[in-house]
């Protein structure tokens, strides 16, 4: 294997990275040293097994193959390269063209078909087509990105399944009137949810009222939803316009549901059912057009077998439910939402920083965050603002973070590296193998979550387990 180089030459500003497949070493040479001329990073494999394994490691953006190889032929590494690298582009080379191949090479999806002896004004001309193709699905994708951060989805952030399932629901439910229930532990990000729910609703220019219900005492609660008038209780001077009515038009945020009491949760219900508010003190019924969306950390369907919440209510705000997932089940996001919370507090701060040591990024995707996003977010404000250097280190982390890798004074692993002593000396690859399959078992499997915790792509991760024969728990 081989590789020749040249300056970047894409619309995106970096090389066309080409993988060259053909066991005729002499003609791979010559096509990568044509494709190099024009600003293509190209890489030589004299095998069909060679190029498979490459394509399975690495990430190409054109793959150029000889149809017909002794080992694996140019059918079989197109189609790798789809079931691998979805959005790559495939060029066929030939020299026996025959009605069938063209077929096969248009049904497995190749961009483009060409036959021996090479026209090189043509393999380039192809080469940049296909790679202009590439650019062009790369800024549609970002597009769609964009407009999804217009329209108020830009905080939710996560790339994990977990989360990928909680924002294609957002998708869904967002623009409908459906009362939502947003369950998960503290910390998780239910108002964020919550607004964007509410930004991307035909409400979005309407009030979005939040309402902490664990936060207001129980004597003034119902004044605090349905409003009150003059003398309807002791200290009731004047009016008061309940929440209710103050979002008339918008969304309703009901923070901890679980906290209310049963008397408040009977005219919860019959609010929400009949579109009326009758403020305490007055027996005039005033309707309100109000999208509901509560939240809670409580197990509802528990409190409603122990007769602390009311089955009723219970099914009237469970019209549809969002579960979050805690920090600790999809590690995969960790470190984009350290990456945004930097960009967050840099830009709010003007603190310059340049993000995050290695070793201080693992010590965060390794620690179980117990209190999830908030407490993320506080820890990286902390850490930023009380840095010295410009680089977010170990020696700026939390102690209870810290401790995850039992990092002491001279930087050798302590108690908290559990089984990292008898690394000491031993061969780097042995290091490499027990920090993989640690992080393996630390993301309970899940590949994505593992290579983000190591700081590496999810193709070297695995190609470094099959390499190591790493079990996948």
């Amino acid at each position: 294997m081989s590789s020749a180089s040249a300056n970047p030459a894409d619309a995106a500003g970096s090389p066309i990275r080409v993988l060259i497949v053909d066991d005729d070493e002499a003609h791979a040479q010559a096509v990568a040293e044509s494709l190099a001329r024009i600003g293509c990073d190209c890489t030589v494999a004299t095998s069909g097994e060679q190029g498979s394994a490459l394509i399975e490691g690495e990430t190409w953006d054109v793959v150029v193959t000889d149809l017909r190889m002794e080992d694996i032929d140019g059918l079989a590494i197109l189609q790798k390269t789809k079931q691998e690298l979805p959005e790559s582009e495939v060029i066929l080379l030939t020299g026996h063209a025959s009605i069938q191949s063209a077929l096969a090479a248009g049904q497995g999806g190749a961009y483009t078909y060409l036959t021996k002896p090479l026209d090189v004004n043509e393999l380039r001309t192809a080469v940049e087509k296909a790679a202009s193709r590439l650019v062009l699905i790369r800024r549609n994708a970002e597009l769609r990105q964009q407009l999804d951060e217009k329209f108020g989805f830009e905080g939710v952030v996560g790339s994990s399944p977990a989360m990928h399932k909680v924002l294609e629901s957002l998708k869904h439910v967002a623009p409908t009137e459906a009362t939502v229930l947003i369950e998960g532990e503290n910390g998780t990000g239910k108002e964020l949810v919550a607004r964007a729910l509410h930004q991307n609703s035909p409400r979005k220019n309407k009030r979005f009222v939040p309402v902490n219900i664990s936060a207001i005492p129980e004597t003034i609660l119902e004044s605090e939803l349905f409003g009150h008038e003059p003398g309807s209780f002791t200290g009731a001077t004047g009016r008061r316009i309940g929440k209710f009515e103050y979002a008339n038009g918008g969304t309703l945020f009901l923070d901890e549901v679980g906290e209310m009491p049963i008397d408040t949760q009977i005219k919860l219900l019959r609010v929400l059912e009949d579109r009326k508010v009758t403020r305490l003190g007055s027996n005039e019924e005033i309707s309100v057009n109000v999208r509901v969306v509560a939240a809670t950390n409580a197990d509802l369907k528990r409190m409603v077998d122990d007769k602390r919440f009311r089955i009723d209510l219970y099914h009237r705000l469970h019209v549809v439910s969002l579960r979050l997932p805690p920090l600790r089940e999809r590690r995969g996001d960790i470190a984009l939402l350290m990456d945004h919370f930097v960009r967050e507090l840099r830009e709010r701060t003007g603190k310059e920083v340049n993000g995050f040591s290695r070793a201080a990024r693992q010590a965060m995707m390794m620690y179980d965050w117990p209190g999830n996003v908030r407490e993320l977010r506080n820890s990286i404000e902390r850490m930023l603002v009380l840095d010295q250097d410009g680089l977010l280190d170990v020696d700026d982390l939390p102690e209870e973070i810290a401790a995850v890798i039992g990092e002491d004074g001279d930087g050798r692993p302590g108690d908290g590296a559990a089984g990292a002593d008898g690394l000491i000396g031993r061969p780097l690859t042995d290091v490499e193998r027990y920090y993989i399959q640690r992080a393996l078992e630390l993301s309970g499997g899940k590949r994505e979550e593992a290579a983000s915790m190591l700081g590496i792509g999810e193709r070297t991760l695995y190609r470094k387990i099959k390499e190591y024969g790493l079990r996948n728990p």
